[in-house]
């Protein structure tokens, strides 16, 4: 049987200058979370993704074959849900809050689809609406690539500078926390509000 081309090395699109790719294959968020996996371009060609570590790809970078071909990633449509309204930054910050991958433009912010989280963005004022397109968030903070969603019970900061208190335990990549949020009290770090209550 004969091996499969493989990938051991990625170009970022930043670092592709004039080249162009060779080949697409579409990958949605979680796929493009990856270390070492059998991928299938747009042309039904398959390849070996192996690379030395885990690695978060964004639309437009390019796996680089052992022939040296760069097959481009292209960011899969998913189901999602457009968030605006007034206030995003604090919007933002109680999905930030919840260690949810967002993806923040000008006038809205995307997250994927999860039921949770459109009821506490309700109840915080915000206007949500369903739709599918590329999901393109933020990456982690301190170059990791990836914000990761937890189960949340360790501190943060609102928006004010109040802390929470509580334990938080970093083992570098997915972490299961019991975090306790509880948006009955959701002021958006202005305790001059008052609380949002519950339905």
């Amino acid at each position: 049987m004969k091996a499969l081309p493989a990938a051991h090395s990625i170009l970022r699109k930043a670092e592709l200058g004039d080249r162009v790719a060779d080949d697409l294959v579409t990958l949605d968020y979680d796929q493009r979370f990856l270390r070492r996996k059998v991928l299938h371009t747009e042309t039904h060609t398959s390849f070996l993704v192996d690379l030395a570590e885990t690695v978060s790809l964004d639309h437009g970078d390019c796996f680089r074959l052992s022939d040296n071909c760069l097959i481009g990633v292209v960011a899969a449509p998913e189901d999602l849900i457009e968030i605006r309204g007034d206030g995003l930054i604090r919007l933002a910050w109680h999905i930030g809050n919840r260690h949810t991958p967002c993806q923040i433009g000008a006038d809205r912010l995307l997250i994927r689809q999860d039921e949770v989280m459109v009821d506490m963005l309700r109840r915080l004022g915000a206007q949500v609406t369903p739709l599918r397109e590329p999901f393109r968030p933020e990456g982690g903070a301190y170059g990791m690539g990836r914000t990761h969603g937890h189960d949340h019970s360790h501190g943060h900061s609102s928006p004010d500078g109040k802390a929470t208190t509580g334990a938080h335990s970093d083992d570098g990549h997915s972490h299961a926390h019991a975090h306790s949020h509880d948006t009955s009290d959701d002021r958006g770090g202005d305790p001059s509000k008052p609380p949002v209550p519950h339905r």
